[in-house]
């Protein structure tokens, strides 16, 4: 408790702006705190972080799909995860078929790139990559490859930065810097900004989609975003010929 507080202080006062309208409390699902959350990220998202499991938006989001679904990760078989979340892995603790990839050595059990994976034809159930494909250079290309790898009847969870007013992606190669990418991407790491399509871009790589959201009082209850969604994309049984 001592640990959360001191924390939750030192994010409260480097943001003193996100006290102007007041503050609400709100629920973790994934820890079970409930209070104030705090700004992250460049520029501020006020009431993103919980202060005692340091968990984001998207992280509870995830979260509570399984929960609301009454799944329990590390019961489903074989499962793939792009950029683990330290939380998730940790929660995926007894499931030997558990396979977390990232580029960097040392952060996953699989040093890897979405786009080429180093796994068999039809070996996974579930996979999940959250914020993750704004980063690849070829989305299509990962996209096929979390096609390929997956189960019929595989499902993978995918969330990502999306502009809802535009309805097209938008990507531009004659971004090269990350002063570029932050101002037309939002992010100095990010290669686009998906617009209404990206269903349809999951959709050409043979996924059928599910876009998954709660209530809006749930979305303020959990601090999650007003503007984020999260797409359950299956693999079909019988593949088309």
């Amino acid at each position: 408790m001592i640990k959360t507080a001191i924390n939750a202080f030192r994010w409260f006062w480097r943001h003193p702006r996100q006290f102007r309208f007041g503050k609400t409390p709100r629920d973790c699902p994934i820890c079970g705190y409930h209070g104030l959350f705090y700004a992250v990220g460049v520029p501020p998202r006020y009431d993103a972080r919980c202060p005692s499991c340091r968990s984001r938006e998207r992280h509870r989001l995830v979260h509570l799909f399984f929960e609301r679904h009454g799944i329990a990760p590390a019961e489903v078989g074989a499962f793939l995860h792009i950029a683990p979340e330290p939380h998730f892995a940790k929660w995926m603790r007894g499931n030997a078929q558990y396979h977390s990839v990232d580029l960097a050595p040392g952060r996953a059990r699989h040093c890897a790139d979405i786009q080429a994976l180093p796994f068999a034809n039809d070996c996974f159930d579930w996979a999940m990559a959250n914020h993750v494909l704004e980063h690849v250079a070829d989305d299509s290309r990962a996209l096929a490859e979390l096609y390929r790898v997956l189960k019929p009847g595989g499902r993978a969870l995918l969330t990502v930065p999306q502009n809802w007013a535009r309805e097209k992606t938008y990507q531009n190669p004659d971004i090269k810097t990350p002063a570029a990418a932050f101002a037309h991407y939002a992010d100095p790491l990010h290669v686009r900004f998906y617009g209404r399509d990206f269903a349809d871009l999951v959709r050409k790589a043979g996924f059928t989609v599910d876009i998954w959201r709660l209530a809006q009082d749930e979305e303020v209850r959990f601090g999650l975003l007003r503007d984020e969604a999260l797409y359950l994309c299956t693999k079909p049984c019988v593949q088309s010929v």
